[in-house]
């Protein structure tokens, strides 16, 4: 017997401009098809995301502090919408599949990437893995909580920073002074952290 639970469907960074600056996209888990699949292609998610700049926008309005934004918006009753914004204006977006991830009576969970996490890293991770699946299943019915979210964005924020460490990464072709157009992200590092943060999250996970 299985159990769905959220899972990470897409993972954006926006720049201070309003300026798409990366996207990664999850598979979730599609019972009919027994696979996993992206629940929207990457235009969709595109989309998804810049809807949620007004949204942010409204919000700074109404607080002159940047940090997390918690729920931006419930895209419909599968997808929702969580926002993080940097002290320089840089946002993060979580794009939460409430129905993404299968989890067996047992404890033992199936997620995105291609087919599933790398058998070396699953090994590595498996009774957390467990772990938190048991809590989700535990707390899931519930709904999901804004702090759910908060290992992400630290995660996210955290992999900005490195590559903003990077000396050859120059912040002002990504948002350039004009607020039109502006390189996005290519860093293979970076990518492969959103990967490993998307991959990685269920909810009761604490660090990834």
């Amino acid at each position: 017997m299985s159990a769905a639970i959220p899972s990470v469907a897409c993972l954006g960074v926006i720049g201070r401009n309003n300026n798409p600056l990366h996207i990664s996209i999850f598979p979730s888990y599609d019972p009919t098809a027994n696979a996993f699949t992206p629940v929207r292609n990457p235009l969709q998610f595109s989309l998804l995301l810049s809807s949620t700049i007004d949204v942010f926008d409204l919000r700074s309005k109404n607080s002159t502090a940047s940090g997390d934004f918690g729920l931006l918006h419930a895209i419909d009753d599968r997808l929702a919408a969580y926002g993080f914004e940097t002290n320089t204006g840089v946002r993060m977006v979580c794009i939460v599949d409430m129905r993404g991830r299968r989890v067996e009576a047992g404890g033992s969970a199936g997620a995105g990437g291609a087919g599933g996490p790398s058998q070396s890293s699953a090994s590595a991770s498996s009774s957390s893995a467990a772990a938190a699946a048991r809590a989700s299943m535990i707390h899931v019915g519930a709904g999901l909580r804004d702090a759910e979210l908060k290992p992400v964005f630290r995660a996210m924020q955290s992999a900005y920073v490195g590559l903003l460490q990077n000396p050859f990464y120059d912040p002002d072709e990504h948002a350039p002074l004009g607020g039109k157009g502006g390189r996005r992200i290519t860093s293979k590092k970076f990518g492969d952290d959103m990967k490993r943060i998307g991959e990685g999250w269920t909810p009761g996970v604490t660090a990834l």
